[in-house]
């Protein structure tokens, strides 16, 4: 059962190019999320599960790992602004995430 809790989040920056965006559910793992002030939060914009050749998509939501792994939105198809993500993509992840267009 994942643990709901409320999270403001004053701060977020719109990665998104355009409108178009289609995504899935995954469980955003804790393993290796350092906490800050208590709260292990693995941010918006996050390419997942790594930032390499591995990758499936990059988290919409920021999400409060917390209490362990928890449900969050990955998209996988959509236009995005490369230079507002907090961690620019890997010349691999690129590559990986082929329904992405990173502008």
């Amino acid at each position: 059962m994942p643990y709901v809790r409320g999270i403001n989040n004053y701060n977020r920056v719109n990665f998104l190019a355009s409108s178009k965006v289609q995504s899935f559910t995954t469980l955003v793992s804790d393993v290796g999320v350092t906490a800050v002030d208590g709260k292990k939060i693995v941010k918006a914009g996050t390419i997942l599960p790594k930032n390499d050749a591995t990758a499936e998509g990059i988290l919409y939501y920021d999400v409060d790992v917390t209490h362990g792994p928890q449900p969050g939105a990955l998209i996988v198809e959509a236009y995005i602004l490369e230079e507002r993500l907090h961690t620019a993509p890997t010349t691999g992840a690129k590559e990986a995430l082929t329904k992405i267009t990173f502008r």
